[in-house]
């Protein structure tokens, strides 16, 4: 049996009717950016994750890029991050001019709270929480470090569409929050497409500006913007998709906890979801200490899995600038080698699953 780690067009079959109708509405009325779609669907978004306001834009790195730009932080500020974080997260950051600070995971494989003030500076401005995996990171305890400091939180909630944390969705515990609606994702779109979400209306406001040029006002300009608008055609079809976000994700629950159940292997260890919280299991990330020797097997038995994320960022070519090496971030390194996510997708048959399982179960 050969499965893949992911099949997208299952859950647009789910929906299929709904997503064409929606399609041709959007492609026969003739306008194409920043219409009717984009506004409801910003609408629709807030009113999901529980905020006031919704920007949609193109991307998941140009919403982390507009929020940190919105938050006027830039040269010589820095930002607090986890170091496990997938490289966008830094990149939000640095492309800004600001300096990021990294700080270890915990179990959860989400920023560990115990490691953040040790960290903060008098030039700290921020801390960027990423909800890594489908878990809502331990936001309480965030939030009173970030009050007690005068930071700014920042989230990045491009694998937690509506996972919570005490009864609270991610996205909505912070000054602003980023999401990408990238095909994979929970929430995911049929091509690129992010979003921001924030209770602050100056702020709203800053981030509409920024996407489209810098302008308010078409050809009146108040700042260096950027081209970031969320489609009309990816707005309607996120409109569409939202309105199965929690079956979709409460499918994925039901696969989760099928393999947490059902895989038994004492070479395997298997991901657990911290008290008070949910995970919406955008990917389900086992770890193994011959992790390689694994990946290989599974591959010869028709099982595709992936590693996220082989190279953690302060380690990365990109930031070799930042003066760091092997060892500096051991937690997150140790992750880096023994973590592997297995197939878990909408769609996906209990027969399919069985098989990941009997062929998990049997690795020696």
């Amino acid at each position: 049996m050969q499965i893949n780690f992911n099949v997208l067009d299952r859950q647009y079959r789910m929906y299929q009717s709904e997503y064409e109708d929606k399609a041709l509405k959007v492609l026969r009325k003739g306008w194409y950016i920043l219409g009717e779609e984009v506004t409801l669907f910003e609408k629709e978004f807030a009113s999901y994750i529980g905020t006031e306001f919704s920007v949609g834009l193109a991307s998941g790195l140009d919403a982390l890029i507009i929020a940190f730009r919105a938050l006027g932080i830039g040269e010589g500020d820095e930002v607090i991050v986890q170091a496990n974080a997938y490289i966008a997260c830094v990149m939000g950051i640095t492309i800004n001019g600001a300096r990021p600070v990294f700080v270890e995971p915990d179990e959860f494989y989400n920023i560990d709270p115990s490691k953040i003030e040790e960290k903060i500076t008098e030039k700290t401005k921020a801390i960027l929480v990423v909800h890594l995996y489908g878990q809502t990171a331990d936001m309480e305890k965030i939030q009173l470090i970030a009050k007690q400091h005068n930071l700014k939180i920042v989230e990045d909630c491009a694998q937690s569409h509506g996972s919570v944390y005490k009864g609270t969705l991610s996205g909505s515990f912070s000054d602003i929050a980023c999401f990408s609606f990238y095909p994979s994702k929970n929430l995911g779109g049929f091509g690129d497409g992010g979003a921001i979400t924030t209770n602050d209306v100056k702020l709203a406001q800053m981030v509409k500006v920024l996407r489209n040029y810098g302008s308010e006002k078409r050809y009146h300009n108040m700042v260096v913007g950027f081209n970031s608008r969320l489609d009309e055609l990816q707005a309607g079809l996120l409109r569409v998709k939202l309105q199965h976000i929690d079956e979709l994700n409460q499918e994925r629950e039901k696969l989760a906890h099928r393999y947490l159940d059902l895989v038994k292997n004492n070479k395997i260890s298997l991901p657990m979801v911290r008290e008070h919280a949910s995970s919406v299991w955008h990917l389900f990330v086992i770890c193994s200490q011959e992790r390689d020797r694994l990946q290989e097997y599974l591959t010869l038995n028709g099982i595709g899995t992936v590693i996220h994320y082989p190279i953690p960022p302060h380690l990365s070519e990109a930031y070799q600038y930042l003066g760091f090496k092997e060892n500096d971030f051991p937690i997150t390194e140790e992750y880096s080698n023994s973590i592997l996510s297995l197939p878990l997708y909408n769609g996906m048959t209990e027969e399919e699953q069985d098989y990941v399982i009997e062929v998990l179960n049997n690795f020696k």
